[in-house]
């Protein structure tokens, strides 16, 4: 997996793809859908304007990937844990935009999948993506969201402590995570220099 995406005339972004590497990104932003779970879709006739209020959940995940995604709003790093005072800033700071940012996440995802939907394979099964900046922003937001879940179940830490990680055999039942790890990091970068100026 050597794909890298390059800037486009106008604006936006393209990557050439393989068919593995489309079924690859297409399963992992699907997975991510159901992770996050399923929105809370206004019930017809709802005034729209409270959905913008509904509040969310008060309690962070206890799924430790998504607790990565939706992270605590306040704590004291020193502390390890956080006091009464920041956990209570921290529920009522989750509970107000909890929902939003399952919303961006969601959208991020979708957009992948759709992108991914719409390409057109060539004669080998692979086809270029080529993306307008709008959809580079999901792009980089779902690629994101994608590292921190398999960082988070691969137990990814400092780059020191990952040595051993990068080094795995091919027998050991990680590689295939860690080597999506690393190949979505390099999407994620190369994509990130495309839409610098």
């Amino acid at each position: 997996m050597s794909s890298h995406f390059e800037p486009l005339d106008g604006g936006g972004a393209a990557v050439a793809l393989d068919e593995v590497e489309i079924a690859i990104l297409r399963s992992l932003a699907v997975q991510l859908l159901e992770l996050i779970g399923p929105g809370d879709e206004p019930a017809e006739g709802a005034d729209p304007l409270a959905a913008l209020f509904a509040e969310g959940p008060s309690e962070p995940p206890s799924d430790p990937a998504l607790a990565r995604l939706f992270p605590e709003a306040y704590a004291d790093p020193e502390a390890g844990t956080p006091d009464d005072e920041l956990r209570a800033a921290s529920s009522e700071f989750r509970r107000f935009t909890e929902n939003d940012l399952r919303t961006r996440k969601r959208e991020d995802a979708l957009a992948v999948v759709r992108s991914l939907d719409a390409l057109t394979p060539a004669g080998d099964g692979g086809a270029v993506l080529e993306l307008p900046a709008d959809d580079c922003l999901h792009w980089l937001g779902a690629l994101n969201d994608l590292r921190l879940t398999i960082g988070t179940r691969l137990d990814v830490g400092d780059e020191d402590e990952n040595e051993d990680l990068y080094r795995l055999p091919d027998s050991d039942p990680r590689k295939p995570m860690v080597m999506a790890y690393l190949w979505l990091g390099a999407l994620q970068e190369t994509l990130v220099e495309t839409l610098m100026p």
